[in-house]
C-alpha cells in the first residue's frame, strides 16, 4: 500500500474527534453522479455538486445519506465563474464521528432528524427482517393469488409414482 493511502487511512482511523477548519461544512450526500460527482445539500437546504477526489478511491465508499466535511471556501467564487462544481469532499464522516459532532454543537439544524433516522436504519435493519419473518405468510396484505407460470413447460413429477405405492403399502 503507498504512503499517502496509509495515511489517509491512518487519519480517519485516529481521528474520532473531527474539528472543522474556516471553511470547512458538513454535507450530506444527495446523490451521486458518477465521474467522482456528488450532489450535496449543505445545513441551509442548498445543493450543489462536490469533486470526490481521487485519493479516496478504492478506500471509502459513499452512498446516499452519508456524511462529508466539505471545504466550500471558493463556492462562490467557482459558481460565478460558471463551474459547475463548487466544493470539494476533504473528509467523510463515519458514524461514530457524527455522534461526536452532534454532542459538540457544530452539527446543523437541519441534519439532526435524518442523522437519527440514518443510525436508526442501520441498526434497525436487522430488528425489522426478523418482525417481517415472524409475521410469517399470514398477511396477504389483501393481494390477489398468483397465477402459475405460463411460459416454462412443467416439469414430469417421477415422485409422485412412488409416492403413491408407498402409500398404498
Amino acid at each position: 500500500m503507498k504512503a499517502g493511502r496509509k495515511n489517509l487511512q491512518r487519519a480517519c482511523q485516529d481521528g474520532s474527534a473531527v474539528t472543522l477548519a474556516e471553511g470547512e461544512s458538513i454535507m450530506q450526500v444527495v446523490t451521486l453522479r458518477g465521474s467522482n460527482l456528488i450532489e450535496v445539500t449543505d445545513g441551509e437546504g442548498v445543493k450543489s455538486l462536490a469533486l470526490f477526489p481521487a485519493k479516496f478511491q478504492k478506500s471509502f465508499w459513499i452512498k446516499n445519506g452519508n456524511f462529508v466535511v466539505v471545504d466550500a471556501s471558493g463556492r462562490d467564487e467557482a459558481l460565478e465563474s460558471g463551474s459547475k462544481i463548487g466544493c470539494v469532499v476533504s473528509r467523510v464522516l463515519f458514524h461514530d464521528q457524527v455522534r461526536a459532532l452532534e454532542k459538540s454543537g457544530e452539527w446543523p439544524a437541519i441534519f439532526k432528524s435524518t442523522s437519527n433516522s440514518w443510525a436508526a436504519t442501520t441498526e434497525g435493519t436487522t430488528s425489522q427482517v426478523e418482525e417481517e419473518q415472524n409475521s410469517g405468510d399470514d398477511s396477504d396484505d389483501n393481494l390477489p393469488p398468483l397465477e402459475a407460470n405460463t411460459n416454462r413447460n412443467k416439469p414430469f413429477d417421477l415422485h409422485s409414482d412412488s409416492e403413491s405405492g408407498s402409500d398404498s403399502e
